[in-house]
């Protein structure tokens, strides 16, 4: 089997793009559809022809040019089954612990429903790879708009309990306020101080913050740490339930 080869791309005003392509069978599958030009700039730079888009949530910024690439490819586009009605174009429909195969590498799919009704996840467990698109972000999470805290809690939950070394693409560029955000709710986090220096030089320079590293999300993203003693007692909610503590953060970062 193959390394899969990965281009990562911005477009929109924050989003990033994702190509996913195996070189044996030159299958590639967009990871979301955000914006057309920007998509089939990537696929020209590398030489790749699309076969396949991979659905996260029914967001405009996510599926806009869904119906573009497959009149011009006639790609299969694979989408969350509970939100099947609102992906344009989706010819198969994915649910919480399905799974399917993408040129000989098995895909996992994950529900994390929070963000969206029925947003889901991409999983590649033998490539160690992880699409998370508006649920976790660097140093952040999705806001709330479907599904209340109390649902998109258990959700970032799941995507935790991947391993530790999973490389996690996520949908916006979002990171550089993310860490300012986190150091003012985990202001004695030493790996968070040392991760926002890295992050602010990588802005500066103009480059991504994406891919990022599960085990990274772990140790610096308050909004992975609800049920850590420390951030707790800095918000003073020892005794509070974690998904309490979750939604505290989250409407503390909406404010930000």
């Amino acid at each position: 089997m193959a390394t899969l080869e990965i281009e990562l791309f911005t477009c929109r005003s924050d989003n990033f793009g994702v190509l996913l392509h195996d070189p044996v069978s030159r299958r590639t599958a967009s990871i979301d559809a955000p914006e057309e030009p920007a998509i089939l700039a990537a696929l020209e730079r590398r030489g790749w022809t699309l076969t396949d888009i991979f659905t996260t949530h029914h967001h405009p910024d996510h599926v806009e040019a869904n119906l573009a690439l497959k009149a011009r490819f006639g790609v299969r586009i694979v989408g969350p089954k509970n939100e099947a009605d609102r992906i344009p174009g989706i010819d198969a429909t994915v649910g919480d612990g399905d799974s399917f195969d993408f040129a000989g590498h098995p895909v996992e799919v994950i529900e994390t429903p929070g963000h969206t009704a029925g947003h889901i996840c991409y999983h590649l467990p033998q490539d160690k790879l992880l699409f998370s698109a508006d649920t976790l972000f660097a140093l952040g999470c999705g806001r709330l708009f479907e599904r209340p805290a109390e649902v998109m809690w258990p959700s970032l939950l799941k995507l935790r309990a991947l391993p530790s070394d999973t490389i996690v693409y996520f949908g916006h560029e979002y990171t550089l306020s993310n860490a300012r955000f986190a150091l003012t709710i985990d202001p004695d986090n030493a790996a968070l101080k040392v991760r926002v220096e890295a992050i602010e030089t990588l802005r500066a320079e103009g480059r991504p913050t994406a891919p990022t590293l599960l085990a990274d999300e772990i140790a610096t993203n308050p909004f992975l740490r609800a049920d850590d003693p420390t951030l707790r007692a800095h918000l003073g909610m020892e005794d509070a339930e974690d998904w309490q503590v979750f939604a505290e953060i989250r409407a503390r970062k909406d404010r930000f």
